[in-house]
């Protein structure tokens, strides 16, 4: 008979949502996990004008100048967890508790990105994608970066499904900038698994075989509060109809990004 050892470990991808791209907080208060609002920064164009003209902004200026109303953007909370069943027999409370959280940790990633991407990235984009069909990665990439700065201007995040990663290397369109991969733009780029195990477009369809979508967006902020074991106690976590035991790993997410979302189907095959 084999001898049980150690699980092997695992590490989560470097460049996810989780990764050097977002911006994370580990918030204490639970009223940030209930959701979140704030005003919009950046979405209002700047314009230049003619030092000679009237500065005045009401009526009468020449030209008139433009003004934005400020505007209100929202994230909505997302909880991820990993349930874990087992006999009473041969593993205790502590073992299993261990384990759902171990699992957490590893894939909550994956998780969080599935969420973002079917909750915010596909709701929120303008299709970029042309009448033709879709084109080459790089001139995905392109037309995305062009949506951004023409909407947004400051930094933002290219969202890539894990599955079209490999091809953005051929072209050099992305490259390791420290623990982060960065396009020539100076856009950060998250690739993700659970971006390839949706990759969807706007439509909510999934893409056709040899084709992936990308996504582009501003700046990624990522809330989280602490993972909550369930139950606490031994007790509660058997079923006692069966002699089985379960125990629950959650984590809830509030993940926000601002101005624009563009997307864009790209072919992944000659």
């Amino acid at each position: 008979m084999g001898r049980r050892v150690e699980a092997i470990p695992g590490k989560p991808l470097p460049y996810g949502i989780l990764g050097g791209c977002t911006t994370i907080l580990d918030v204490t208060d639970p009223h940030e996990l209930l959701g979140v609002e704030w005003q919009a920064l950046g979405c209002c164009p700047v314009h230049d004008t003619d030092w000679c003209s009237d500065e005045s902004p009401g009526a009468g200026s020449s030209p008139p100048k433009t003004f934005c109303r400020p505007t209100y953007e929202a994230a909505q909370p997302v909880t991820v967890y990993a349930g874990m069943e087992c006999s009473t027999i041969g593993w205790s409370y502590e073992e299993a508790i261990e384990h759902a959280r171990a699992a957490v940790e590893l894939g909550e990633q994956r998780a969080v990105e599935e969420a973002f991407w079917r909750d915010t990235l596909a709701a929120q984009a303008v299709d970029l994608t042309p009448g033709a069909g879709p084109v080459s990665i790089a001139q995905g990439v392109a037309a995305l970066e062009g949506c951004l700065a023409e909407s947004y201007g400051g930094i933002g995040v290219l969202h890539v499904p894990a599955g079209a990663a490999a091809l953005l290397g051929c072209c050099n369109v992305l490259q390791r900038d420290g623990e982060t991969l960065r396009t020539l733009a100076g856009n950060c780029a998250v690739v993700g698994a659970g971006y390839s195990a949706l990759n969807t477009g706007p439509d909510g369809l999934p893409a056709e075989p040899g084709t992936a979508w990308l996504y582009i967006s501003g700046p990624v902020q990522v809330r989280r509060g602490p993972i909550d074991m369930i139950p606490d106690g031994p007790g509660a976590s058997v079923d006692y109809r069966y002699n089985d035991q379960r125990v629950l790993a959650e984590r809830t997410y509030v993940v926000s990004t601002t101005c624009a979302v563009c997307a864009i189907q790209v072919t992944t095959c000659d």
